[in-house]
C-alpha cells in the first residue's frame, strides 16, 4: 500500500520538476534584457512597455521591439561655400558644429524617441540625416542676428543660442542636447 502512496507523488514530483525547467528553458529564449548603452520599447499585446533597466519577456509572433540607443551621438554639420551661413551683415561664414544628442533617460522619452525615429538611433548617420534640418535651420537663424565680427568675438554666446534654439525641437522627438560645438 505504500507504494501506490509512493509512485504517484513521485511521478507528479518528477512532472512539475520538468514542467519548470521547460518554462524556465522558454522564458530565456524569449527574455530581453535592456542595458546602459540600450533600452527598448515592446508593443503588441499587451500595450506599450518601455524597457530601460531590466528586461522583458517578448513573445515574437504577439509583440515587436524597438531597440533605442542610450549612448550620447556626436553628430556633424558642415556649412561652406554656397551653403555657408549668411551674417547679419551679408557675410558668408563657413561653420563645422557637432551636436552632442542622446535620448533623454525617461519612459515617455524613450517611447517618443522609438516613434519619431524606430530603428535609426542605432545609426548616427541616418539620425544626422533627419537631424541635419533642425540643426542648420538654427545655426541660420542665430548667425542670421550676429555680424561676423560679433560672432568671432563671442563664440559662446553663439553655440548658447544655437543650443537653446534646437534644445526645444529636440525634445518633442525624446532627444536632448547636451552640448554643441564650433570645430571650424
Amino acid at each position: 500500500m505504500m507504494e501506490l502512496v509512493k509512485q504517484p507523488a513521485v511521478l507528479s514530483g518528477a512532472a512539475a520538476f520538468a514542467l519548470i525547467v521547460i518554462m524556465l528553458s522558454i522564458a530565456s529564449r524569449f527574455y530581453v534584457r535592456a542595458s546602459k548603452e540600450s533600452a527598448f520599447v515592446r508593443t503588441g499585446l499587451g500595450g506599450q512597455k518601455v524597457i530601460a533597466d531590466g528586461g522583458a519577456i517578448v513573445l515574437p509572433i504577439f509583440q515587436q521591439i524597438t531597440p533605442v540607443n542610450m549612448m550620447t551621438l556626436r553628430l556633424q554639420v558642415e556649412r561652406a561655400n554656397n551653403e555657408a551661413l549668411i551674417t547679419l551683415d551679408r557675410i558668408r561664414a563657413d561653420v563645422k558644429a557637432e551636436f552632442f544628442v542622446r535620448v533623454k533617460k525617461d519612459t515617455e522619452a524613450i517611447a517618443q524617441a522609438a516613434q519619431s525615429f524606430g530603428n535609426k538611433t542605432l545609426h548616427p548617420e541616418e539620425l544626422r540625416e533627419i537631424l541635419q534640418g533642425k540643426f542648420v535651420d538654427a545655426l541660420r537663424a542665430v548667425a542670421a542676428g550676429m555680424d561676423m565680427q560679433t560672432l568671432h568675438e563671442k563664440r559662446a554666446d553663439f553655440v548658447q543660442s544655437v543650443q537653446t534654439t534646437v534644445a526645444e525641437d529636440l525634445a518633442k522627438n525624446g532627444l536632448e542636447l547636451e552640448s554643441v560645438s564650433l570645430t571650424g
